[in-house]
């Protein structure tokens, strides 16, 4: 699998590889910068989200379907850092110490996802012809703070001494399965993580998540969390700039909430 890349305009592989591509670039690369979508990289994501939805279908999008299929494919795509890297970018920290740094600036991102996008909601109020896109927004707003959360859920893993981020392809069904039970992976999949070949164990679990009734399994598993947190992000619509002030702040405290639970459940409880 090529790494996601920097920008906004991938090689085209379809409207929902588009937009999954587009989300994993969103969340930041390898370097140690950014990480905070811009407002423009959050209005490309929703001109690619409402292409996407739009080839999907009205059934797939209201049911929910849709979103989920996205996030799981996002996962994949993803510049989740293994532990030398992350260690690079902050000062040598590891296990707690580094998962307090992550759980914050993950949480921080999820909290400038809402802002923005609570800013660009308040500026169409003033055209009505634009409420119809609105949930669209709201979509796109959802599957950022979602990626940036698998993306943390990936690191913390790292900073616990378990290896997930060298192979997206084959471990991001682990990884959005460990979004949507909000946890570390199983006990099993994380002996799995240490021993010599891991690689191979790990890519196999993969493949028999990704069959056809397992994937199904999974895609419920994301929609009843997605729906949730879309639910807790209709804040960010509410009249004028208090939408994003509120979107940001639920969602940073969603964030903060998720990474706690995920980093307790690896054993390294953030201080």
């Amino acid at each position: 699998m090529s790494s996601p890349s920097s920008g906004l305009t991938p090689a085209s592989g379809g409207p929902d590889e588009d937009l999954a591509r587009a989300l994993g670039a969103a969340t930041g690369g390898d370097d140690g910068e950014g990480g905070r979508p811009s407002g423009g990289q959050i209005r490309e994501i929703m001109a690619l989200a409402r292409r996407s939805a739009s080839a999907a279908g009205a059934r797939a999008v209201t049911s929910g379907r849709w979103l989920s299929e996205v996030s799981l494919d996002t996962a994949g795509h993803l510049p989740v850092r293994d532990l030398a890297t992350l260690r690079r970018h902050h000062d040598g920290l590891a296990g707690a110490l580094l998962a307090r740094t992550l759980i914050r600036n993950a949480s921080l991102t999820s909290a400038a996802v809402g802002a923005t996008t609570g800013a660009i909601a308040a500026a169409s109020q003033t055209t009505p012809a634009t409420w119809v896109a609105l949930p669209v927004e709201l979509a796109a707003e959802t599957m950022i703070v979602v990626a940036v959360e698998m993306k943390l859920a990936g690191e913390l893993h790292e900073a616990a001494g378990y290896a997930i981020a060298g192979d997206l392809r084959a471990n991001g069904a682990l990884i959005a399965r460990a979004w949507a039970e909000t946890r570390g992976l199983a006990p099993s999949d994380l002996t799995a993580l240490l021993r010599p070949g891991q690689s191979a164990a790990i890519g196999a679990t993969a493949s028999e998540m990704l069959g056809r009734s397992a994937r199904d399994q999974l895609i419920n598993q994301i929609r009843r969390r997605l729906l949730r947190r879309a639910g807790r992000n209709t804040l960010t619509f509410v009249p004028l700039m208090a939408g994003a002030v509120a979107g940001g702040e639920l969602n940073r405290r969603a964030t903060r909430s998720f990474g706690t639970t995920v980093a307790a459940s690896l054993g390294i409880r953030p201080p």
